[in-house]
């Protein structure tokens, strides 16, 4: 038997160590997947960085790392420490996918798009001694179809009480600093409705009660996502996901939602600036409308979660402040924040290269913690400061309460709503450590 170490990095704090938690309920699905296209005669084991340490001492003949956001970071140092052992290492993931000429550098192979286009063929070259340097292949148009993922690798982890599944990958929407826009390109590729139920019974037979639909944006196609929601209904479980914030016109798409397990959806709001949404390619989204459109997802009994970013060309040091009190008044019970950065291999990274706007040409030191490009209304070190201080200002023990406890939800549902509590804790943990929340 040949075999496979799948690696899940941590990203790193700000002493340049792996971040660690004790459990991990945000589970990604991509290295459950790949286990599952393995012929038979490989063997494939799962490391979750966060949660155990990776054995340097394995016996695998392939090292396959994904790769996202910042923590392409730790991805490209294991990548290297296990090159130095003579290993054959193979990276994967969004990051390394818009920045593959670079990702060479770390390793044997890159795999740049959609894995399941080209998996086998990797370890059919590899096994005849023929391995490419790059395998790329995008799923821009069709039909995506996978295997059912390998959750027996990892459900003995520190996981929490769900599991993730996917209907569809890309967006409509082509937002200049969003890495899913370069590869799909404003593409939504739909798996069929029967692979998606397979999936999620799949979970339903292993115990657990609910799940996490990893789509980039279950709102792309609509004929499809009611057809989905029917069997969704029919399973009985608890769900989230992440869509566009336009959904919430839809009274009546929302009503299904509800009626169909569906607890939570997370919205990238970036901005309370319509100047800076504009700016990202985002004029399609009018943040005046914003209040009205979470208070009636709300009103379906939809929790809201939000990430936004701080630094467009519309945002001051006062539209950064105010964001407090649009969270706030908005009772989002997890907001995140991240620093806009210019990813190289985004359309917003060659414009602010163009205008002579990058101040840092260390792509190694982006990790969302820190400005690394020139404003419009305020210097790179007021930014990072304002990002700071709104993320502080928001996860002090009153904030917590106000957006969780002190709200009429509550008394229906106190377990939920205590569990965000925790969660908002965890991440104040964080921020005053100077690491950026996105893991839980």
């Amino acid at each position: 038997m040949k075999k496979i170490l799948l690696i899940q990095p941590s990203p790193y704090d700000r002493d340049h160590k792996p971040i660690k938690k004790s459990r991990l309920y945000f589970v990604g699905l991509a290295m459950p997947l790949l286990a599952a296209m393995m012929p038979d005669d490989w063997e494939a084991e799962i490391v979750l960085e966060i949660l155990e340490d990776i054995p340097w001492n394995t016996d695998a003949d392939i090292i396959g790392i994904s790769s996202m956001g910042h923590g392409v970071i730790r991805s490209l140092d294991i990548a290297a420490e296990f090159k130095k052992m003579g290993k054959t290492v193979i990276l994967g993931g969004y990051m390394v996918s818009i920045m593959v000429q670079e990702a060479t550098k770390y390793c044997d192979a890159v795999v740049a798009g959609d894995a399941e286009l080209v998996w086998k063929k990797l370890l059919s070259d590899y096994e005849n001694g023929k391995l490419k340097k790059i395998y790329e292949k995008n799923l821009e148009k069709g039909t995506l179809t996978t295997p059912l993922p390998r959750f027996d690798l990892i459900i003995n982890k520190k996981i929490g009480d769900f599991l993730p599944v996917q209907a569809g990958r890309g967006c409509p929407n082509t937002c200049s600093f969003c890495s899913v826009a370069c590869l799909y390109k404003g593409h939504y590729i739909k798996k069929p409705l029967e692979e998606v139920v397979r999936d999620i019974k799949q979970v339903k037979d292993l115990g657990f009660k609910k799940f996490l639909l990893l789509d980039d944006n279950i709102f792309s196609d609509r004929e499809y996502l009611e057809k989905l929601l029917i069997e969704i209904k029919n399973l009985n479980m608890q769900w989230m996901s992440q869509c566009d914030i336009r959904i919430g016109r839809e009274n009546s798409l929302l009503a299904k939602l509800a009626e169909s397990g569906c607890t939570t959806l997370s919205f990238g709001l970036e901005s309370i600036s319509r100047e800076s949404l504009i700016g990202m390619n985002k004029g399609w989204a009018n943040p005046a409308k914003y209040p009205e459109l979470i208070s009636n997802i709300q009103s379906h009994n939809i929790d809201v979660s939000t990430e936004m970013v701080v630094g467009g060309d519309g945002d001051t040091l006062e539209s950064i402040k105010a964001t407090k009190d649009f969270i706030e008044n908005n009772k989002i019970s997890v907001p995140r924040f991240y620093i806009l950065t210019p990813i190289p291999g985004t359309k917003f990274f060659e414009e602010i290269k163009s205008e002579g706007r990058l101040i840092n040409n260390n792509i190694y030191s982006f990790d969302g913690t820190e400005a690394v490009h020139i404003p419009k209304n305020m210097t790179p070190e007021e930014l990072t400061q304002a990002y700071w201080n709104l993320y502080e200002s928001l996860f002090t023990y009153k904030s917590i309460a106000k957006r969780n406890i002190v709200r009429k939800e509550f008394l229906k549902n106190p377990g939920k709503y205590l569990f965000y509590c925790l969660v908002n804790l965890f991440y104040r943990y964080q921020i005053k450590k100077r690491i950026t929340p996105n893991i839980f």
